[in-house]
């Protein structure tokens, strides 16, 4: 069995992992962690998720967490890179399902994987979402920018960062495909008389509202047809169960980082 340790494991998502390492038939629940002051602090953490003891203790000692460990998953907001750190010195294999690194956390990640670290980053961690990556590449490329491209996206109103980190990875596909840049081609929002949409940007627009766990779609439209594919999650489990399939992925894998299309062998 691999020793897995959950980040974050009281919250929403860290929840839905705890119990998807539960029901695993490869992966072991070995630690689990909360910010210190959290009011979950020495719970188990199989009770907290709802799915039965699983007599680990929720703690904000990483260092006790990590003990024994062979991979972690990482889906906090705060404090990624310290704790990939503190993961790959112990020789664990890192999954991080976090969506708004920065430019240098992310070639902070990148070194790391230098130096003999195995580490998946992924904006999404959904099967169904990395197909959309996939398609949305194809269809940028068969289409070509004579297409108008918008995007949508929408979450539960307690997201704090917009657009979505899948949004701004469906976008950069696009730009990809048709050597656009991201920083200068893409519009986010329109208000007011903005006259006529040019064709050189694509639309960007975020949605909030309730308890939706993750809504994608990319609109590619000409004068007299449209095509749009979509993508909508009505569980976290689709995001865990990716995060379960990148760990097994990595503990085979050879020191690099990696993204679920690696995982998936999408490339």
């Amino acid at each position: 069995m691999i020793q897995t340790v959950v980040i974050g494991a009281a919250g929403r998502m860290g929840r839905r992992l705890v119990a998807n390492i539960m029901e695993s038939p490869t992966l072991a629940l070995s630690g689990a962690t909360e910010y210190a002051g959290s009011p979950f602090l020495g719970q188990d953490a199989g009770l907290v998720a709802g799915c039965g003891e699983a007599k680990v203790k929720i703690t904000a000692d990483l260092d006790k967490a990590l003990e024994g460990a062979d991979a972690v998953i990482n889906f906090a907001t705060s404090g990624v890179i310290e704790t990939t750190r503190a993961a790959v010195a112990k020789g664990c294999a890192v999954v991080i399902g976090t969506t708004a690194l920065k430019p240098e956390e992310k070639a902070e990640l990148a070194e790391l994987a230098k130096n003999g670290a195995r580490i998946v980053s992924a904006y999404n961690m959904s099967v169904g979402v990395n197909l959309l990556f996939k398609l949305v590449k194809e269809a940028a490329t068969i289409l070509g920018p004579a297409y108008d491209v918008e995007i949508t996206e929408m979450h539960h109103n307690q997201k704090k960062d917009a657009p979505s980190g899948t949004a701004v990875r469906l976008a950069e596909v696009v730009c990809e495909a048709w050597n656009w840049d991201y920083d200068k081609d893409v519009r986010h929002g329109r208000e007011g008389l903005v006259g006529a949409r040019t064709k050189h940007e694509i639309g960007m627009h975020s949605l909030r509202g309730g308890d939706v766990v993750g809504d994608h779609s990319v609109i590619f439209a000409i004068n007299g047809e449209r095509v749009e594919l979509t993508h909508k999650a009505s569980s976290r489990d689709t995001f865990a169960k990716g995060a379960l399939r990148a760990v097994e992925f990595l503990v085979k894998a050879q020191p690099g980082l990696y993204d679920m299309q690696d995982v998936l062998g999408l490339k």
